[in-house]
């Protein structure tokens, strides 16, 4: 249908003159992510897991496009991606590091114990006697150095019955393996990174406890609780204040999706979108 009027003949002119190649379309902005390619509940190729989702909702906010770099984030992550320039956004960095500028945390989390409701165990702390009587899993975290839950439970004297659990492999969803040993009953129990646990153990044939690590057993030199931050280049500061105004905005919505992904959350006064 013809229409003459200013309006509908200026958005016909443009759309012609893009369609025809005469005028090029402005080009869509990026949001160049670091991503790892087989590390769930965070990220996957398959765009499963929850910094997918939360890339894909920052993305909305900035209308952009997400396009990722995808770089196991085992070895030197940083300088392979934001030090490289492949990309510029990291979805999960702890605080304290001088490699990223971070922006505030935006959630916080904590070690668990993982064991089967059948078992009874009622597990809360390092010092509860059973740890001494059964089989513990724990991550090995080799060449990035000893996980807190193999400095707690060395510094205790437990280590005869300890059970040690790759992460590094490149068989898919490395980081669940030990939650499947808990559901066999290859082990005991599994102390673990929450988000790690909350995930996998909705995921087996038994329901399995996911309980933290009591704040008693925190302490400086081996903390249990960490929050968590996005980081970008040292120096892209307007970056790092615009993904803040993103997640002021969007907090509510990246609670939810950590929710739907069973991550323990813990609340820390003062931390970003505890509401």
């Amino acid at each position: 249908m013809y229409s003459n009027s200013p309006s509908w003949s200026l958005a016909g002119a443009c759309m012609f003159l893009v369609a025809t190649g005469l005028v090029a379309a402005e080009p869509q902005r990026e949001l160049r992510v670091c991503g790892d390619p087989n590390n769930l509940p965070f990220s996957n190729d398959r765009l499963e897991g929850f910094e997918n989702k939360i890339a894909d909702l920052i993305a909305k906010d900035m209308n952009a496009a997400v396009r990722y770099t995808w770089i196991s984030h085992r070895g030197s992550f940083v300088r392979k991606t934001l030090t490289a320039g492949k990309c510029d956004l990291i979805l999960s960095f702890p605080g304290g590091s001088d490699l990223v500028l971070a922006t505030k945390p935006y959630y916080s989390s904590t070690y668990v114990f993982v064991y089967a409701k059948n078992r009874k165990l009622g597990l809360h702390s390092f010092d509860d006697p059973v740890l001494r009587e059964i089989n513990i899993g724990i991550h090995a975290f080799g060449e990035e150095g000893a996980s807190p839950a193999a400095i707690a439970l060395g510094n205790r004297g437990i280590v005869g019955r300890i059970v040690g659990f790759t992460i590094l492999e490149s068989a898919e969803n490395p980081p669940g393996k030990i939650i499947d040993a808990v559901s066999s009953g290859q082990i005991d129990v599994a102390i673990v990174w929450g988000p790690f646990a909350g995930y996998f153990a909705r995921r087996q044939p038994i329901e399995l406890e996911v309980v933290p690590v009591s704040p008693g057993d925190q302490t400086a030199a081996v903390p249990f609780v960490y929050e968590i931050a996005m980081g970008v280049r040292p120096g892209d500061t307007a970056f790092r204040n615009e993904l803040e105004g993103v997640l002021d905005r969007r907090g509510a919505e990246i609670r939810h999706i950590l929710g739907d992904y069973g991550v323990p959350l813990v609340e820390v006064p003062g931390l970003a979108l505890r509401k």
